[in-house]
């Protein structure tokens, strides 16, 4: 059965007028338009605000720069992030827990067609930066930079990335391992909650010589650099979108949103909810810190 396109309405229009140019990039190739989805949980008395920002590609063709067929039926997950970021709202408020958080999920479907965009292409991300699209399939970068920028502007005391962001996140730690990159506190209480909650997170750098292969002679940024430490340059890609000042760290979860191959412990095989436990253990700590 086919079911009938969405029609490009209002959700779209505010998109354009706002200048979310990443995310409309992204999901300019496809039938069913692209969503930036905002929730709110703001209870009384909270003294600490917290924002979470998710990647959610609700299908990840590669776009132009297709992917290879052989495993591209396991990129329905690659709205894990988003997904993870939605289900954390719901255990917050469910728990009533006395902290203020803002989460934002980053949704599109990346599809070749006569309307996708193309490598070569150059967008305006939220806020004016503008970047050259050297890859359609590093995508999941350019929705998380328009969500970024929007979070910055809720003023939150620190702000936490969940996305199945980079293949080299897989390559250098496994399937059942996620890695986590960014400021040093941040950093820390995201491996701590993975501690407590039993998720696997390995802390990883920022190598500054990985920024310069990202210049571009057309855009403040392109995205992707060289292809050695890819993990690495997308964290430095989106540390590019985090504003000054801004407590910041990215959990790419590549690796254990899903789970190919057998089930294990109370791991199941397929979508399984990785960072969900650790997002709001982090939250529930953060809430009862001084």
């Amino acid at each position: 059965m086919t079911l009938p396109a969405p029609e490009q309405g209002d959700d779209i229009k505010a998109l354009a007028k706002g200048g979310y140019g990443g995310i409309l990039a992204v999901g300019q190739g496809s039938s069913r338009p692209p969503r930036l989805i905002r929730m709110q949980y703001s209870p009384a008395g909270a003294t600490k605000h917290i924002a979470l920002v998710g990647k959610g590609i609700t299908f990840d063709t590669g776009g132009i720069s297709l992917k290879p067929p052989a495993s591209m039926h396991e990129m329905k997950a690659d709205m894990s992030g988003a997904a993870a970021v939605i289900a954390t709202m719901y255990a917050v408020a469910a728990l009533k827990l006395p902290i203020a958080v803002t989460a934002y999920a980053a949704c599109a479907e990346n599809m070749p067609s006569g309307t996708a965009q193309r490598p070569g292409d150059v967008i305006s991300a939220y806020g004016g930066r503008t970047i050259e699209v050297l890859n359609t399939d590093a995508e999941g970068r350019l929705v998380m930079a328009d969500a970024l920028v929007r979070a910055a502007e809720d003023k939150p005391d620190a702000v936490f990335d969940i996305a199945t962001l980079t293949g080299a996140a897989v390559v250098a730690l496994g399937f059942r391992t996620a890695g986590v990159i960014g400021d040093e506190d941040p950093r820390n209480m995201v491996l701590a909650a993975a501690a407590k909650a039993g998720e696997e997170f390995w802390p990883m750098p920022m190598p500054e010589e990985l920024r310069a292969p990202m210049d571009s002679l057309v855009a403040d940024i392109a995205n992707i650099g060289i292809r050695e430490g890819g993990m690495l340059s997308a964290a430095l890609f989106l540390k590019d979108f985090i504003a000054e000042g801004l407590p910041w760290a990215h959990l790419d979860i590549a690796g254990p949103a899903f789970n190919p191959q057998a089930a294990h412990g109370y791991t199941h095989k397929g979508g399984v909810g990785f960072g969900v436990r650790t997002l709001v253990t982090l939250l529930e700590t953060a809430a009862t810190e001084s």
